[in-house]
């Protein structure tokens, strides 16, 4: 099955500032993709290149379409999240679902009240009297609630209480993992998507600085522990990043073999917050 997403070169100025710098990816069919990076990185623009709301140069194709010349067809089969959710004040709650059923073909009014259940927002409320979190969790079960072959979210859970994104991921999970639809996730709440994602995709200043698959992290990464004795021998292995931790140093590794650095230390994989961290400071320069 050909790709959901195939981007290749993609480029974005704003005047002088390279927004996209020759941006190159993939999603596969039911993967779900983290993009993770810095305030500034690209992230918001790469998303608008992908839902056909910003011109770009390179080749681009979304569900098999180009969405500068598509976009209509392309959200046919795709949804986005962003992170303010922005609903008429005088509706009703009631009224929201009534809309749309009423207009999308593939809303599934079912589940858009299964996870109004799982809140405290009243039917009968209008936006302007639910808070900021309702009005959230309300646009989230909208959209969440149709069916679609791409779903990107844009920080979907930005402002809401531990309780709400803890259930939001969990519909997450039983909704779409079980079918072919693929997820696009950018947000700063890395520990939160960790143990949903299939793929990571970090970048930095408009670019890709990592690229892969969740269950090659181990085999490419590598954590040790490593005590003072042992700093001089570690750091000849050429770590690519290093923290200080309770007299001892974290160093992450890459393309180090555990056998390599089993005599330093206990081997571990790394976190994603972690290997993000230690990435984004190589593309850097600093270690």
């Amino acid at each position: 099955m050909s790709n959901v997403v195939e981007a290749h070169r993609i480029s974005k100025k704003y005047g002088n500032f390279n927004a996209l710098d020759s941006l190159s990816f993939a999603i596969q069919p039911g993967s779900i993709v983290g993009l993770i990076g810095p305030n500034g990185a690209g992230k918001t623009t790469a998303i608008k290149a992908l839902l056909g709301l910003t011109p770009f140069d390179g080749s681009l194709s979304v569900l098999g379409t180009d969405p500068r010349k598509n976009r209509h067809k392309l959200m046919e089969r795709a949804c986005f999240v962003a992170d303010v959710g922005v609903l008429p004040r005088w509706l009703k709650v009631s009224n929201a679902l009534d809309y749309a059923d009423g207009v999308h073909p593939k809303f599934n009014r079912q589940r858009a009240e299964a996870m109004l259940a799982a809140t405290d927002i009243p039917m009968n409320k209008r936006v302007a009297q639910l808070s900021k979190g309702m009005v959230a969790q309300l646009h989230l079960s909208l959209v969440m609630a149709i069916d679609v072959d791409l779903l990107i979210l844009d920080e979907p859970t930005l402002g809401l209480d531990i309780l709400y994104r803890k259930s939001f991921y969990q519909h997450l999970i039983n909704d779409y993992c079980d079918h072919q639809t693929s997820i696009l996730i950018s947000t700063h709440q890395v520990e939160e998507i960790e143990a949903l994602l299939t793929h990571l995709l970090f970048i930095n200043q408009g670019a890709i600085v990592l690229d892969c698959a969740m269950d090659e992290l181990a085999a490419r990464f590598s954590e040790v522990l490593v005590a003072p004795a042992d700093w001089t021998e570690a750091e000849g292995l050429s770590p690519i990043y290093s923290r200080d931790l309770l007299g001892n140093k974290a160093m992450i590794f890459e393309g180090t073999s555990a056998a390599k650095l089993a005599d330093l230390g206990e081997v571990s994989t790394p976190s994603v917050a972690d290997l993000f961290v230690a990435k984004l400071q190589t593309a850097r320069g600093i270690k």
